[in-house]
């Protein structure tokens, strides 16, 4: 029998933009190798298969891109909890599980939020500013080099001119799993994502890079904030990140679209 594939844009901007993702919630008689299949022929930048047959345990996400498993990633998180709220069979706020552990989820229409605990480490050896360099991007101003636990290289430039102009080397970017670089004048920030590593060389919306960005600003002294990352502009996709932290985390928010249903021969 086939098995249906919500297919949702998540963070979108009004109705328009967003990041495609495929949500799969029969993830029954799938093993790891069957579900890498699955996203690699949707070739979205991730599909979530979410499991809940214990309705006293969280529901259970595993979360591919096109190219590899991911232990976390926040577009699928945000994207199944909307599917789960409005299709069922979920309430309008609970917990999500991930490979990164229990994350809740909170229904404030038109935002569908995910509550990330800080699970980051800074990493030894911040090389972010020669991997920029490298890649033909420049000098950055500040640079991090987090682990959560995938490597998320971050590099600060001035001005969102250099944002919107840069056009880096994926070969030089495929030697790690991916780079932030952004832009941030007050309370908003223009952001880009590249992870050819996984087989996303550009991602329109990234909700893991934000959380990654919050602990980035947390670690030099910013307790606790809250940002409008704006993102996906330079692949037609536009997209809108809400973003807050404090002590006990990030939360990443954003509105969902629903764009089909497709049926899987798997």
């Amino acid at each position: 029998m086939p098995r249906p594939c919500q297919v949702v844009r998540v963070f979108t901007r009004g109705e328009r933009g967003g990041n495609h993702l495929g949500v799969v919630n029969d993830r029954s008689g799938l093993d790891t190798e069957a579900m890498q299949a699955i996203a690699t022929d949707l070739g979205f930048s991730e599909t979530v298969f979410v499991s809940w047959f214990d309705p006293a345990q969280p529901p259970h996400a595993k979360i591919f891109t096109p190219g590899m498993e991911l232990p976390f990633a926040g577009h699928p998180l945000v994207g199944a909890a909307w599917v789960l709220c409005g299709l069922g069979p979920a309430a309008d706020e609970g917990p999500l599980e991930c490979a990164n552990g229990v994350m809740r989820y909170r229904n404030e229409a038109p935002l569908m939020w995910v509550d990330v605990p800080f699970v980051a480490e800074q990493a030894d050896n911040d090389d972010t500013g020669d991997v920029a360099r490298r890649a033909g991007l420049g000098d950055p101003l500040r640079t991090w080099r987090l682990l959560m636990p995938k490597e998320y290289l971050l590099a600060e430039f001035t001005g969102t001119d250099a944002i919107a102009a840069a056009s880096p080397d994926m070969a030089v970017l495929t030697e790690r799993f991916g780079l932030l670089i952004f832009a941030r004048s007050g309370a908003s920030v223009r952001a880009r994502f590249f992870a050819p590593h996984g087989g996303v060389p550009e991602d329109p919306a990234t909700g893991s890079a934000a959380v990654a960005l919050a602990y980035a600003l947390h670690t030099v002294g910013e307790a606790t904030g809250r940002l409008t990352i704006h993102q996906g502009e330079e692949m037609g996709h536009p997209s809108t990140i809400e973003l807050s932290w404090d002590e006990r985390g990030a939360s990443i928010g954003g509105t969902v679209m629903h764009d089909e249903v497709r049926f899987l021969d798997a």
